[in-house]
C-alpha cells in the first residue's frame, strides 16, 4: 500500500534539508576546532599542558551535555520547531563570540555555548526527520541528517586549509604564534561559522511542527494537515490513526518516570549503549586530534591540514554511500560491519604506531578507518537512535541517550591526549580496537532489524520481542 502512495518528495525532503542544517552547525562547529589547534594553542599559552589542551578540545562537550539533557524538556514542552529554532540562535552566537575573545576563560565559555547548540541539534534534528518521514525512506532520510553533519566536517576542514597561511617547515612556537594565522587566522576560521548559523535560524521558522509531536499535544487537525501535504489524504488518515493508537495509554504530556517501565527500559539502555559505542569507537580523535597523529606519523603542521581535508573527502563520500545502503541492508548488517571493521583496522594501526611505521601508510589505515565509520557507525546510531523508543516518550528517551552519547564523547576527547601520553599512540589505538570488538558483539546479540518499519510498528515490535 505504501508504495501507491504519491509522497511529497520536495516538501519532505526541504524541510528535511532546513531541519539538516543542525547537522550541519554540529558538524562545522566540532571540527572547526581541530584545525584552529595549532595556532589558538600557541596564542592561549597551552600547549605544555595536556590538561589544558584536552579542556580546550573537549569544553564545548559540557554544552553538548546540557543541551541533550535539555533538549527532552524542550521537545515535550515546546515541540521540535522552537527548540531547532534557539539551537540555530545558539551557533551564531558562538560563532561570533569564540572568534572575538581575548582570554582563554572567554574561549571556553563560547565554546560551551556553542556545544549547546550542538546538544540541542544533535538530539533534536535526527528524531525530527524521522517524525515527518514515510516508513520506506525514513533511514535514508535520517541520513541526511548525518551527511550534512560530514558536509559540516568537511567545510570547516577546507575553510581552515584555505584561512591558514602556510606554515615554513620547521617553525618554532613563537614563529607560529607571531604569524597571521596564530594571531588572526584561528579567528576567522571560527568566524565562517556564522553564515550558516544565520541560514539555519532564518529558515527554521519556515518547517512545520512535527505531526507526531501535535497528535501527541491534541492538536489533530494540525497534523493532519501536514501528513496530507507529506502523502494526501489517505495517507494521512492512516497514519494519524496509527500515532493515536500508539499514544492511547499515554499522557500527553511526558512522565518522566516512564523511562523507567518495563515496556521502555530495554529500548532505552539499547539506546544509551550505542550511542556510547559510537563514541568510544574512537574514531572523533582522528578530526579532533589530527596534529598529534598525523605529527606522530612523520607529518608536518601544513601536511596536517591538507591531510585533514582528504579525511574529510572520504567521510564524505562514503556517507554518500551509506544513505544508499541503509534502506536496503538494514541497520543491523552495517553495525556489525563497522565495528568488526573498525576493530581490525585499529588493530593495524596501533601496531604501526608500535613498530615506528610513518607517512602514506598510516594516512590510508586513517583514511580507510574513517570510510568505514561514515558508511556504518556514524549515521546508523543516528537512524536506530530516531527509530526504537516509543512514541510516548521519544523526546524524552532521545535526551537520555544523547546525554550518554556526549558523556561518551567528552570522556573519549578529554582523555585522549593523556592516554596517548600514558599509552602512545599504538596503545590507544589497540584500546580502541577492544572496545570496538565488544560493540560488535553486543550488536549481535541485542541489536534487531527495524528497516522499512512504520515507527508505530516498531514500537510494536520491541514490546513482543522484550515482554
Amino acid at each position: 500500500m505504501v508504495e501507491k502512495i504519491n509522497f511529497n518528495k520536495g516538501f519532505i525532503l526541504g524541510i528535511t534539508l532546513i531541519s539538516a542544517l543542525g547537522g550541519l552547525l554540529f558538524g562545522y562547529d566540532w571540527v572547526v576546532i581541530g584545525g584552529a589547534k595549532p595556532f589558538y594553542e600557541r596564542f592561549f599559552d597551552i600547549t605544555a599542558s595536556p590538561y589544558l589542551q584536552g579542556w580546550a578540545m573537549s569544553s564545548a562537550l559540557v554544552g553538548c551535555l546540557f543541551g541533550a539533557m535539555a533538549s527532552g524538556y524542550f521537545t515535550d514542552r515546546f515541540g521540535r520547531k522552537f527548540p531547532l529554532i534557539g539551537a540555530a540562535a545558539l551557533f551564531t552566537i558562538a560563532a561570533i563570540g569564540t572568534g572575538a575573545v581575548s582570554s582563554f576563560t572567554s574561549f571556553i565559555i563560547y565554546r560551551i555555548i556553542g556545544g549547546l547548540g550542538i546538544g540541542l541539534a544533535s538530539a533534536i534534528s535526527p528524531m525530527y526527520i524521522a517524525e515527518i518521514s514515510p516508513a520506506n525512506m525514513r533511514g535514508r532520510l535520517v541520513s541526511v541528517n548525518q551527511l550534512t553533519i560530514v558536509i559540516g566536517i568537511l567545510a570547516a576542514q577546507l575553510i581552515n586549509f584555505l584561512i591558514a597561511e602556510k606554515v615554513p617547515e620547521g617553525a618554532t612556537d613563537m614563529e607560529i604564534l607571531q604569524s597571521w594565522n596564530g594571531q588572526t587566522g584561528w579567528r576567522w576560521m571560527f568566524w565562517a561559522g556564522t553564515v550558516p548559523a544565520l541560514a539555519f535560524f532564518i529558515l527554521a521558522f519556515f518547517i512545520p511542527e512535527s505531526p507526531r509531536y501535535l497528535v501527541k499535544s491534541g492538536k489533530s487537525d494540525g497534523s493532519l494537515k501536514i501528513l496530507e501535504r507529506i502523502g494526501g489524504r489517505g495517507y494521512a488518515l492512516q497514519e494519524q490513526k496509527n500515532i493515536a493508537n500508539s499514544l492511547k495509554e499515554s499522557n500527553t504530556k511526558v512522565d518522566w518516570t516512564a523511562l523507567t517501565a518495563k515496556k521502555v527500559r530495554p529500548m532505552l539502555v539499547l539506546g544509551i549503549v550505542l550511542a556510547v559505542l559510537q563514541q568510544w569507537c574512537g574514531i572523533n580523535v582522528i578530526f579532533n586530534y589530527a596534529e598529534e597523529i598525523f605529527t606522530s606519523a612523520g607529518f608536518s603542521v601544513g601536511d596536517m591540514l591538507f591531510n585533514i581535508v582528504i579525511t574529510g573527502t572520504v567521510n564524505l563520500v562514503f556517507t554518500l554511500l551509506a544513505m544508499r545502503m541503509v534502506d536496503s541492508w538494514g541497520r543491523r548488517k552495517l553495525m556489525l560491519l563497522g565495528f568488526s571493521g573498525l576493530a581490525v583496522i585499529y588493530f593495524v594501526l596501533g601496531g604501526s604506531y608500535f613498530f615506528e611505521v610513518k607517512g602514506l601508510a598510516i594516512l590510508v589505515l586513517v583514511m580507510v578507518a574513517i570510510a568505514t565509520y561514515a558508511m556504518t557507525l556514524a549515521p546508523i546510531t543516528w537512524v536506530v537512535l530516531s527509530e526504537i523508543f516509543p512514541n510516548s516518550v521519544r523526546g524524552a528517551a532521545m535526551s537520555v541517550a544523547t546525554t550518554a552519547l556526549w558523556i561518551a564523547c567528552f570522556v573519549l576527547t578529554y582523555t585522549f591526549p593523556i592516554l596517548n601520553k600514558l599509552l602512545n599512540a599504538g596503545g590507544t589505538f589497540w584500546l580502541y580496537a577492544f572496545i570496538c570488538l565488544s560493540g560488535f558483539l553486543f550488536i549481535l546479540k541485542k541489536l534487531p532489524e527495524t528497516k522499512g518499519k512504520t515507527l508505530e510498528e516498531v514500537e510494536t515490535d520491541f514490546g513482543k520481542l522484550k515482554n
